[in-house]
């Protein structure tokens, strides 16, 4: 019996609250083609507001925290037809959270003390779902162990000049140049890109969506990179 092809529009349209080329990237390889919107969040002023009112935070509930407002704040924006994904990542290490750092010298010293050990990515998820008016919203974060290669001064330096750790959580990438220097996971390693296929998959089906509801045709796009 012939199997049925995906449809070229999925039933559900998938809006990604992400500015991330790397998250965009991660849904494309598995199928789905989102809308990008990006949020209007002021990262630094919703953690202190919800530190004060909250006292001190984890760092897998920062991470939460900011996909919840980054997908709230699109939500708000868009059409009511669609399902709104907020991500958000950070890096744990010693217990002190991590995201972009503020510039070279910074990322340097975060990569001095990085080297030749272990950190935690957490990637907070938040779904909004504007379906039929729906205003079903949840959330969950997934955390994967890194551990990092003990790498030279020089290295660290070459590194931080390609400019590529200045634009990224916790200063380092696996899908990029900063691959080479991640000997191995324990986890989901999509997460470590900044966004669990897997959790998405079940955060979806707590709404009633199926993945394959937000999976279209790959024809088209099999080349695209």
């Amino acid at each position: 019996m012939p199997s049925t092809p995906l449809p070229d529009v999925p039933a559900v349209q998938l809006v990604l609250a992400s500015a991330s080329p790397a998250r965009r990237s991660t849904l494309r390889s598995a199928g789905v083609e989102p809308v990008v919107v990006v949020s209007e969040v002021d990262e630094d002023l919703t953690v202190a507001e919800a530190t004060e009112r909250y006292g001190l935070l984890e760092p897998g509930d920062i991470a939460l925290l900011l996909a919840r407002a980054k997908a709230e704040d699109v939500a708000a924006r868009v059409a009511d037809d669609v399902v709104v994904l907020g991500c958000d990542s950070v890096l744990e290490l010693d217990g002190e959270v991590h995201g972009k750092p503020a510039d070279a010298a910074e990322a340097v010293l975060r990569w001095r003390r990085m080297r030749g050990r272990s950190g935690v990515l957490h990637t907070g998820h938040w779904l909004v779902d504007e379906r039929d008016g729906g205003g079903a919203t949840l959330g969950a974060t997934a955390s994967t162990t890194v551990h990092f290669a003990e790498i030279s001064d020089a290295e660290i330096e070459a590194y931080v000049a390609t400019g590529e750790p200045l634009t990224v959580a916790g200063a380092f990438t696996i899908d990029g140049l900063g691959g080479a220097f991640v000997t191995s996971v324990e986890g989901d390693h999509h997460n470590v890109v900044g966004l669990s296929l897997p959790l998405l998959r079940e955060l979806l089906a707590d709404v009633g969506i199926g993945w394959f509801d937000v999976v279209g045709s790959m024809r088209g796009r099999l080349d695209c990179g």
